[in-house]
């Protein structure tokens, strides 16, 4: 990065130099017809005249200046498009965004302005989602994980039909050939020695690469991750053009996704990312929070057999998170005799109906979750033992089948208890070890089951791994205390600390960005606005001039939890969840 600044600050410096020169030269010559004569590029570069003579006329006065700047400009952008947009395909890549991106940018504010009915907007949506994944699967690239933040429901801004139509692109984009992957896998590993099978069909499929069963040749089955070809070119290339479409229409957006940008580029080497693999999950085994019957598990990467293009890593034996809840919700619609359609029709009603209330539709809690499931498991237990009798009497007579017995896979997940915990990890991740995953979106969370069919949560993914200083996992702390006390002198000091500045260094400005980063949205924060509006009137009120970097990734996976947590009806308060960390990291530390 250092290295094209520096090609790039050159080209630009000599640039400026044969402008300057160019200038200095006519102005110091008071005769037109005389100066022509007597120009030379760079003070008469090699000893030879740019003219020769004054005879040319003052059309070729025009015409070289306006050769050389054509010249010049080209150069420039040939340079800049070869270098930060990814060549003639990412250009293309990039006007094909934008021919989709733009009108409807500017549909959607046509829409705003005349605060157009919900029909409208329905119609708007259900049409625009639509659309939108279809240019995803056309460019493919950082577009997925454009759609992937959309399903993950980021900030609380996106409505359930763009979630649900982007949902597909968690973990399930569009693979690539079998043979291309056999390709990269046998020119980083020799194929043959190192598997005794290996699955064509992937098991998953994301952005930057596909992951693939295999067994290792002594019998260990593991799953191997392996990056696109070209794909590091292409996504650079696509952040480039976010950026600029982000630079004019969403500025306020600009300074977190040059963060993002930053650990997205860390991705590209599975190597690295095994690293980050291994020592998030010592991290969380030396706490007692993974491991079998702990509160996670976090897959053992296998160092040796780890390149640039290829990961090789155990399996965990489980579904992705979205899919394990979509399977609890059917047995549940079942359960209340009611089709899965018919179950979810109700549930939006519902929510629909809280929000006319002004209202924020409220799961049950751990403890009425548990409360449940007891009753549930016992009616469980007591049908197992009839089918147990079954069995034994009459299942074994010729004609008969023997019945299932229910383990408690069957049995509903406590929402509320799984959130609280996916909370509590990230929440140590950050704050104890300084160490932590910035990509934490639904599709990089399992459901597993443990061998009594108890559920168990599995992370995977940790190629955005961000890592902070003993001072900001400090800083960070105070501030989250701050924030569950809404202390806001002590919040709009630590955010100064932090590196945050506006032009006006409005107070209330730096308290309500501290609030909807790193603690809750609501609406008596919004104020019955949308989060993407009342962004938009914070950075009018007082424009933001530098965000608080060092928090930016702690702010991203708040805000990812707190997406899959409303969208469970589960909201938390990320500053409440995480106090108690954050006061004993402060007293142990101190």
């Amino acid at each position: 990065r250092i290295r094209k600044m520096r090609e790039n600050t050159a080209f630009l410096i000599h640039h400026r130099l044969i402008v300057t020169m160019i200038r200095r030269k006519l102005a110091s010559q008071g005769n037109p017809e005389k100066r022509l004569g007597h120009l030379t590029l760079l003070s008469g570069l090699h000893g030879k005249r740019l003219f020769s003579s004054a005879s040319a006329g003052s059309r070729t006065s025009i015409l070289y200046p306006l050769l050389g700047g054509v010249v010049v400009a080209t150069a420039a952008a040939t340079k800049y498009v070869r270098d930060n947009v990814g060549g003639t395909e990412g250009l293309t890549r990039s006007v094909s965004f934008y021919s989709f991106a733009i009108p409807k940018y500017i549909e959607y504010r046509y829409h705003m302005y005349n605060k157009s009915p919900d029909h409208v907007w329905n119609k708007l949506d259900a049409e625009t989602a639509k659309t939108a994944l279809d240019k995803a699967y056309e460019l493919e690239g950082f577009y997925y994980k454009g759609g992937q933040i959309v399903a993950a429901n980021f900030g609380g801004a996106f409505p359930q039909t763009w979630q649900d139509t982007m949902s597909v692109l968690l973990d399930q984009v569009p693979p690539q050939d079998f043979s291309v992957i056999k390709e990269i896998v046998s020119s980083e590993l020799d194929f043959d020695k190192v598997f005794s099978s290996f699955e064509e069909t992937p098991i998953g499929s994301a952005a930057i690469g596909q992951v693939h069963r295999a067994t290792l040749k002594d019998g260990t089955p593991v799953v191997v991750k392996v990056r696109y070809p070209n794909v590091e070119r292409i996504l650079r290339g696509d952040v480039v053009t976010i950026k600029m479409f982000a630079q004019i229409a969403q500025p306020v957006h600009v300074p977190a996704l040059e963060e993002i940008e930053e650990q997205f580029m860390t991705e590209f080497d599975y190597v690295q990312e095994g690293n980050q693999l291994e020592n998030v999950r010592k991290n969380l085994r030396k706490a007692g929070l993974e491991g079998p019957g702990k509160l996670c598990r976090v897959p053992k990467p296998y160092l040796h057999l780890c390149t640039e293009r290829v990961l090789v890593m155990e399996e965990l034996h489980g579904v992705k998170l979205a899919d394990g809840l979509k399977d609890e919700m059917a047995i549940q619609a079942k359960r209340e005799g009611k089709t899965t359609e018919q179950y979810m029709s109700e549930m939006k009603q519902k929510e629909r109906l809280a929000k006319e209330r002004g209202e924020e539709l409220k799961g049950p809690s751990s403890s009425e979750y548990d409360m449940y499931i007891s009753v549930l498991n016992k009616h469980r237990l007591a049908s197992n033992t009839l089918r147990k009798l079954y069995n034994i009497s009459v299942g074994w007579l010729p004609g008969k089948k023997m019945r299932a017995i229910e383990d408690k896979s069957s049995l509903p997940v406590n929402h509320a208890k799984m959130i609280d915990d996916l909370f509590y990890i990230h929440g140590h991740e950050i704050l104890v070890d300084g160490y932590f995953n910035g990509d934490c979106h639904p599709g990089n969370i399992m459901l597993l089951r443990e061998e009594d069919g108890s559920p168990s949560i599995g992370l995977i993914d940790y190629g955005q791994v961000k890592k902070i200083s003993k001072e900001t996992r400090h800083l960070f702390a105070r501030l989250l205390i701050a924030l569950d006390d809404d202390n806001k002198e002590e919040i709009v000091s630590l955010m100064q600390e932090a590196g945050m500045r506006t032009e006006n260094m409005d107070p209330e400005v730096l308290y309500l960005y501290a609030k909807v980063s790193y603690d809750t949205i609501n609406d008596k924060i919004l104020q019955g606005k949308h989060i993407q509006l009342f962004m938009e009137d914070l950075e009018s009120r007082d424009p933001i001039v530098q965000l608080p970097t060092e928090f930016l990734m702690a702010s991203r996976c708040s805000v990812l939890l707190r997406g899959l947590a409303m969208a469970l009806h589960q909201n938390r308060s990320v500053a409440r969840a995480w106090r108690p960390i954050a006061e004993r990291v402060l007293q142990t530390e101190a």
